[in-house]
C-alpha cells in the first residue's frame, strides 16, 4: 500500500493543499482541495472516498470529482464515512441548493456517488489493504483512520484534540510505523485551539505520552503562516529521540 499527500495544510495559498490523500491510485483518504491537482485521468481511477469527518477542507473536492467524472465511469465512487458525517454532507451540501444530489443523479439506480457506511473499529477490506476508522475528538461527529499494508501501518488523526481512546487503539497496534497527527494551533493560541477542539504544541506533546510506541511522527494541519512557529514549539518540548517533523506535501509513505 502506498500513500500519498496530496495537501496536508491548514489552509490554501500559493502551493498549500488541505487535507488529502492518495492511496495507490484508486482510494482517497479525504479530498481537500489537494485533490485539484490530479488530472482526469486519475480522477477517473478513483473508486473509494474515504472521510473523517465533514469539514469543508476534507471534503472540498467531492462534489467537483463528482461533476467531473459524470459520464465518464460506468460505476460509481464509494464515499465511505460514518452515519453521522454522510448526514451532514447530505443536508449541507447534496441538497440541490448547495450543489446537486449526486446519489441519485445520473439516476438512483445508477449514481455517481454511493455512500458505504462506516463504523469505529470495523475494518474495510480492499484487496490486501485494511482500513479501520479509529476514535477522534472534534467539534463535529469525526474519525481517524488506521491504514494497514503488508509491511507496516499508519495512523493518520484526522482532526482531533485530546482523545485518550485514540492512544488506547494506538497501543494496541503492534506493526504501528507512522503517526500523521494533527496541530493546529501554536501555543499562543491553545485557548482557540480547546474551542475548536484542535491541537496545540503543549496539548500534542502531552498526548503523545500516552504513545507505548515509537512510530516517526509527522504533523499535518498547520495554519498558514505558523508552520515554523509551531513545529519550534513541538521539537522544542519533545523528549530527546523523538522523531518528528512537519508533514510535506508530495511525501510518499510505503506501508
Amino acid at each position: 500500500m502506498q500513500l500519498r499527500v496530496l495537501g496536508c495544510s491548514g489552509g490554501i495559498g500559493g502551493s498549500l493543499r488541505t487535507t488529502s490523500f492518495l492511496i495507490d491510485s484508486d482510494i482517497l483518504l479525504d479530498a481537500g482541495t489537494g485533490v485539484g491537482d490530479l488530472s482526469i485521468e486519475q480522477l477517473l481511477g478513483i473508486d473509494h472516498i474515504f472521510i473523517t469527518h465533514s469539514h469543508l477542507d476534507h471534503i472540498a473536492c467531492i462534489p467537483l470529482l463528482a461533476d467531473t467524472v459524470l459520464g465518464l465511469r460506468d460505476k460509481p465512487v464509494n464515499v465511505h464515512a460514518t452515519v453521522e458525517t454522510w448526514q451532514i454532507i447530505s443536508e449541507h451540501i447534496f441538497n440541490w441548493k448547495v450543489w446537486p444530489d449526486f446519489t441519485v443523479i445520473p439516476n438512483p439506480d445508477q449514481p455517481i456517488l454511493a455512500w458505504k457506511e462506516i463504523r469505529l473499529g470495523q475494518t474495510v477490506m480492499l484487496g490486501n489493504r485494511r482500513i479501520t476508522p479509529v476514535p477522534a475528538n472534534h467539534v463535529v461527529p469525526a474519525v481517524g483512520f488506521h491504514l494497514e499494508g503488508e509491511r507496516s501501518s499508519l495512523i493518520f488523526s484526522g482532526d482531533t484534540t485530546i482523545c485518550d481512546a485514540l492512544w488506547a487503539y494506538a497501543n494496541c497496534t503492534g506493526n504501528l510505523q507512522y503517526l500523521l497527527i494533527e496541530t493546529a494551533f501554536s501555543n499562543d493560541e491553545a485557548e482557540m485551539a480547546k474551542l475548536s477542539k484542535h491541537l496545540c504544541p503543549a496539548l500534542l506533546l502531552d498526548e503523545l505520552a500516552k504513545l507505548e510506541h515509537s512510530p516517526q511522527v509527522f504533523i499535518t494541519h498547520l495554519k498558514p503562516g505558523e508552520g515554523d512557529i509551531i513545529m519550534q514549539e513541538i521539537v522544542s518540548g519533545a523528549p530527546a529521540g523523538m522523531r518528528i517533523q512537519a508533514l510535506d506535501h508530495g511525501h510518499i509513505f510505503e506501508l
